[in-house]
């Protein structure tokens, strides 16, 4: 694992940006793109996962996919119980977007379904420790619209009275066991706002770059990730059009950025403080991409799993430092993969 020198500033804040799912994970195909998604490969053993060798990452990575579409898996978040939430299809036709939770043994049986009732597509982008579990869903006009879960019970989540974009756009990515989960609506100008939302208070809070213009064509942020400290992660674009990471506490508002990269996110976050993502280098149509860790302190390590190391996306990370992403493998297939240290 390589280790790099952090670019950082600190300020007051507000943030986020789309890319990857969308938002903070885009998977690709058509239908994909206007839900905003994240990857998937073919069964390669009993247990329905191919590992692979440690490589110089000092970590071990497990190829798991969704037999259902073995095209595109992508692994979007992790407890601490080594739950994990994700989801398979690309979103292109014949290819619907179908949330699942996969339980520890990751074995085909060990997937199980998760998706809004009566949508077109549906992505479990997100859960905690306490049996929430966030996402979005889309209609057959390609709306997408948040939601969390609550005792097997779905509810929808989206920012109040505001001049959504047309379709409408709001995606919810993470939640933390406070029950106070983050994403982000599209304005009615294109631009991206994160907020928080209390899924026991049903309170709404902006997350805001220190400084930035408030109005419609202000800079798009987008929130993807909150842990129980309630740090935000997430990442935004720059006057210049440049998209950066960024992490929020209560007092400060730290943008990060991997060094000589074109692009930086940052996808999910830890209660030690530790961010993952993803980023890329150079400004073609499909630049490399790259997975990252960050932690203050210690700055970042380029991640990637070896069997996709120009297309890698760490999008959840947990309390043991177990991480999950995706990646394009062979065949242009998006697999999704576990990573332990």
């Amino acid at each position: 694992m390589s280790s790099a020198n952090t670019q950082v500033s600190r300020k007051s804040w507000r943030g986020r940006k789309v890319s990857r799912r969308t938002g903070l994970r885009v998977g690709g195909g058509a239908a994909a793109a206007a839900l905003a998604a994240t990857a998937a490969l073919t069964l390669a053993s009993p247990a329905g996962a191919s590992v692979s060798p440690a490589a110089d990452h000092g970590y071990t990575f497990r190829t798991l996919d969704n037999h259902r579409d073995v095209t595109f898996n992508q692994l979007l978040g992790i407890n601490k119980a080594g739950l994990i939430a994700g989801y398979f299809g690309s979103g292109a036709t014949g290819h619907p977007n179908k949330g699942y939770l996969l339980r520890p043994g990751y074995s085909q049986r060990d997937f199980s379904n998760e998706n809004f009732p009566h949508s077109a597509q549906t992505q479990v982008t997100g859960l905690n420790n306490v049996g929430n579990t966030v996402g979005f869903w889309a209609n057959a006009g390609g709306a997408n619209f948040g939601f969390y879960t609550a005792g097997r019970h779905f509810y929808n989540v989206n920012f109040p009275h505001v001049p959504n974009s047309k379709p409408q756009m709001d995606q919810l990515l993470g939640i933390n066991d406070h029950g106070v989960a983050v994403g982000f609506y599209q304005n009615s100008a294109g631009n991206s706002r994160g907020y928080e939302y209390n899924i026991h208070t049903h309170r709404y809070t902006r997350i805001l770059i220190p400084g930035a213009s408030q109005g419609l064509s202000g800079p798009s942020l987008t929130a993807a990730a909150i842990n129980n400290n309630g740090e935000v992660a997430g990442f935004y674009v720059t006057q210049t059009g440049e998209t950066v990471a960024f992490v929020k506490t209560a007092h400060t508002f730290t943008t990060i950025i991997f060094p000589h990269s074109s692009s930086t996110q940052a996808l999910g976050i830890n209660d030690s403080g530790l961010v993952v993502g993803d980023y890329t280098v150079g400004n073609s149509s499909n630049p490399p991409m790259h997975g990252f860790t960050w932690q203050a302190g210690h700055g970042f390590r380029e991640i990637n799993d070896p069997l996709g190391v120009n297309t890698t996306t760490i999008n959840g990370v947990n309390d043991k430092g177990e991480l999950v992403g995706f990646y394009v493998g062979r065949g242009g297939n998006t697999n999704g993969f576990l990573a332990r240290p």
